[in-house]
This record gives C-alpha cells, sequence and structure tokens, in this order.
C-alpha cells in the first residue's frame, strides 16, 4: 500500500505547461511584430538602377516570346492577303501600287545609310501644344473634377474610403525628341501588299517634376464594419522619363466578313497612327506618404515600391511593346466649313460650327440607338458579332464616307 506522501502534483505541470504555451505564443507574436516592422516599414529599397535593369530585362523576355509566338502562328498558317478593289471608273485613273521601297527611294530616304536627324522643329510644336493644355488646366477645374471621378470610380476598393485630391502639378519643362530614324518593319499581323511597313524610332527624355496628391482613409472592416480607420496620405512625382519611341501609320483596310452581301458595301477600317515605347525605357518617380493620425509614419519604402510598381505595370500594359496604342486620323480632305480667315465660315456667323455640332449630334444618337437596339436584343439576322469599338468605327466610316469630299478609310473625330 502506497503512502500518500509519494503522490505526483498535477495540477502544478498542467499550470506550468500553461505558461511556457503562453510565453511561446507572446513571443512569436514578437517576433513576428519586429520582423515586419523591419523588413516592411524600415527595410532598404534597392537601388533605382537595379530594379530598372530588372524590370527591363522582363520586359525584354516579354517582347521576345511574344515576337516568337508570332513567327510560328504565322508559320504554321499561311497569312492571306486582301487585295484592294481597284474603281471601275475610268475617269479617275488608277494609280500604280506603291510600295515601301518606292516611297523609301522617292523620298531618297536609304534606311542603312541615313544619319538620324534632330527634331528641334517638332519639340518646338510639342512644347507650344502642352504649354496649352497647362494654361487650360489652370483656368478651370476640368482636370481636378476628372481625377477625381476615375479614382473615385467603381475600381476602387471597398477598404477605400473617398479619395481626396490635394496636389496637383503639371511641370514646367518640355519633352525632348531627338536622334530618329526610319525602319522597316517585317511584322505579317500588320504587313500589306505594299510590303513591311515603316516605324520611325526617337530617343524621348523628360525631366521635370509633374506631382499628384492624395489623402484618403483605409477601412478595416473584420471581425465588424468600421474596425479601424487608418488616415493616408500619399505623394507621386515624375522626376525623369527616358525612353525610345516608336511610330508607324498603319493604312486602312478591308474587314473580312462570313457573309458578304451585294448591298452593303464593305467595311474598311480607319487610317491609325500606332505609338508604342520600346521595353528599354526608365521612369523615375518620387513616392511620399504619411501614415497615421497621432502616430505617423512617413515615407514607407514598401508603400513606394508598391506604388512604382503598379504604375510601371499600368505603362508596360498599354503603350510598351508588344502592345501598342492607335490613334484614328481625321480626313485630311479640305473641306469649307473647316477653312478660318478672311471671308471664311467663322465670320459668317459660324455656320462651319454650326455643321461640326450638328454632325457630331447625330453621331451621338446614332450610337445611343444602336446600343439601344443591342440591349433590347434586336439585332439584324446574319450580322456578324464584332466588339463595341468596331461596331461604332464601322458606323462612323458609312457616315463620313457618304459626304462629299470624304477619303474612303479616313474619319474625323
Amino acid at each position: 500500500m502506497s503512502s500518500p506522501q509519494h503522490a505526483t502534483p498535477q495540477p502544478q505541470q498542467s499550470s506550468l505547461s500553461f505558461t511556457e504555451g503562453f510565453l511561446l505564443g507572446q513571443l512569436s507574436v514578437v517576433i513576428l511584430i519586429g520582423a515586419f516592422i523591419k523588413f516592411f516599414i524600415f527595410g532598404e529599397p534597392p537601388s533605382p538602377e537595379t530594379t530598372a535593369s530588372a524590370r527591363a530585362l522582363a520586359r525584354r523576355e516579354r517582347s521576345s516570346e511574344h515576337t516568337r509566338s508570332i513567327s510560328l502562328t504565322s508559320s504554321s498558317s499561311t497569312p492571306h492577303k486582301l487585295n484592294r478593289k481597284r474603281s471601275a471608273s475610268h475617269v479617275l485613273r488608277p494609280p500604280p501600287r506603291l510600295t515601301t521601297a518606292t516611297i523609301l527611294s522617292k523620298t531618297y530616304y536609304n534606311v542603312n545609310s541615313h544619319q538620324p536627324e534632330s527634331l528641334d522643329w517638332f519639340n518646338v510644336l510639342i512644347a507650344q501644344t502642352i504649354a496649352q493644355f497647362r494654361n487650360d488646366a489652370h483656368d478651370d477645374d476640368a482636370i481636378l473634377t476628372s481625377l477625381t471621378s476615375i479614382l473615385n470610380g467603381p475600381q476602387k476598393p471597398d477598404f477605400i474610403s473617398s479619395i481626396r485630391v490635394t496636389e496637383i502639378s503639371l511641370g514646367e519643362e518640355f519633352p525632348i525628341l531627338s536622334n530618329c530614324k526610319i525602319y522597316p518593319v517585317d511584322d505579317d499581323t500588320t504587313n500589306g501588299p505594299e510590303g513591311p511597313r515603316l516605324q520611325a524610332h526617337m530617343d524621348v527624355d523628360l525631366s521635370d517634376f509633374i506631382t499628384l496628391g492624395i489623402e484618403t482613409k483605409v477601412i478595416l472592416n473584420y471581425p465588424k464594419p468600421l474596425t479601424a480607420i487608418l488616415p493616408v496620405a500619399l505623394s507621386v512625382s515624375v522626376v525623369r522619363f527616358s525612353g525610345t519611341l516608336s511610330i508607324s501609320f498603319l493604312p486602312s483596310h478591308p474587314i473580312p466578313t462570313s457573309t458578304p452581301t451585294s448591298q452593303q458595301p464593305p467595311s474598311v477600317t480607319p487610317t491609325t497612327l500606332a505609338f508604342s515605347f520600346l521595353p528599354d525605357y526608365r521612369l523615375d518617380l518620387s513616392v511620399r506618404s504619411l501614415v497615421g493620425s497621432r502616430s505617423r509614419l512617413q515615407d514607407i519604402p514598401k508603400i513606394a515600391q508598391l506604388v512604382e510598381s503598379r504604375l510601371h505595370a499600368w505603362i508596360d500594359e498599354r503603350c510598351v511593346e508588344p502592345r501598342v496604342q492607335q490613334v484614328v486620323l481625321p480626313s485630311l480632305w479640305p473641306r469649307k466649313r473647316n477653312t478660318r480667315g478672311p471671308g471664311s465660315a467663322d465670320e459668317d456667323g459660324g455656320e462651319g460650327v454650326r455643321d461640326v455640332k450638328e454632325e457630331a449630334r447625330r453621331e451621338v444618337e446614332e450610337e445611343r440607338r444602336r446600343r439601344e437596339r443591342e440591349s433590347a436584343g434586336g439585332g439584324e439576322g446574319g450580322r456578324e458579332a464584332v466588339s463595341g469599338f468596331e461596331e461604332g468605327l464601322r458606323l462612323r466610316n458609312r457616315a463620313y464616307e457618304s459626304m462629299p469630299g470624304a477619303m474612303p478609310g479616313m474619319m474625323v473625330n
């Protein structure tokens, strides 16, 4: 029979294990908080040269992968070229087909030996345009209203309160373009029967201080709504931008249809100006942040890295090769209502301006009717499904080509 003096104290061991677990948990939380503060808040960002070289390498890899995919697609499927139908009229003599080599020879331009050109005259025109834009922005609050509506649009996350613009600076300097040269581009996706399209490459350099400052609040809605509110002030400035700008013309061409009809004229895409930047561009930003209401944290490096990566991704997705931006060119045919000077339409009561406004009103009305028909599901039978942008361009082309003096394939905005 065992004596009661040799019994083990079980409650004391359980209390010790609970204390050890509690201390271990508190220690792990302190370590996590310390690591977060050290590496996220006070971590040193990489140098601008290292970041720029890494981003340029990633862009070049994406561009090379896109080029390889295009070459494989073109080799597997034989591209078909659509030849433009010549006019059947004997009064208007059809001109001979101009190829890229013919254009270069008639303009005395040798792509192999021609020296890069300066664009001083073009820089003056660009500077005048930007100066007028800055003056118009200071005269009214249109740019402030537009930025506020864009920042508070439907893409704003739910945990972000309303965004208020606190500072806008459009800068004082102007971009300098130089070293312009023409290069032929052999691209099966955009080349026509005339041969490879021509592309102008020019260096762009801008050193300025273009700033946008905003204020907002980060709302924590977990575990219940409005658990915490954190004020955030952010200021982003573009310090320098340098890169190579690529510009080319994409001529109009007929749109292939699956069921061509003789009642409707063939649809033609408008002539566009395509521009993009080469992947080796560099964008230097200055990001300043202020987080908190009483105990404020200033210029957190990780916030600056996050903002810079989002801005670079926004630019890469829109105007960095292989992606391009296309601008529809207006009709260059001389018209009476576009004439300015003594005895022109602007001195006769503004008839030309009223004609342009009436034409724009009709275009908007046609677009509204088309959207109503599409929403009601009453589209014409057998009509090919196209995107809203292509359909809008198609309607505008038909309207403008029916006007006297309009050039086929061109469109007036």
